[in-house]
């Protein structure tokens, strides 16, 4: 192979991260590595949840309630997807955290065999952007298949650092 060809195909390896697919999210790779005043993350230090013994963390329970109140018209109840949107607990199974992140803030526009979707930029919703660690939190739970459909029995309470980042974030 001649070393025209090999840099371009190693810069592309580099950039695309890999040789495959975007790796799998599963209960492994979400389970809690580390926890920050009722905040928990993975071993790669991406925000995770906690569900034990029927009881949800309170990020957990501010996603489903932000969710529910923001996303679930287009993207059906409890992240199953409708005729409008996809299923975010099936989308989340290979997307990671920053590009969760990136199409909630900036949105998305999709073209093809002749069907357009947009995804609406939430980037200057302080509903949907002060809680987009909860809104991913809660839809990881869903896609890798720990958290039932519906509405959390239990939760956890409201840790001070949720109170105080919502006070900062929504200006009060």
């Amino acid at each position: 192979m001649s070393v025209r060809i090999a840099f371009p195909a190693l810069a592309l390896l580099l950039l695309t991260g890999g040789l495959g697919p975007a790796q799998a999210d599963d209960k492994a790779a979400a389970a809690v590595a580390s926890e920050e005043g009722g905040k928990y993350f993975d071993a790669d230090g991406n925000p995770t949840f906690k569900f034990e013994n029927g009881e949800v963390d309170w990020y957990t329970f501010s996603g489903y309630r932000r969710y529910h109140s923001d996303c679930h018209v287009c993207h059906g109840p409890d992240g199953v997807g409708s005729s409008y949107a996809p299923a975010l607990a099936t989308s989340l199974k290979t997307m990671d955290y920053g590009t969760f992140i990136s199409i909630v803030a900036e949105g998305r526009k999709n073209v093809g065999g002749g069907k357009e979707s947009v995804m609406p930029a939430f980037g200057d919703n302080k509903n949907v952007y002060c809680y987009m660690d909860d809104l991913y939190v809660y839809l990881r739970a869903r896609a890798v298949g720990d958290l039932p459909r519906g509405r959390p029995p239990k939760k956890a309470d409201k840790p001070e650092g949720a109170k105080e980042h919502e006070a900062s974030c929504m200006g009060g």
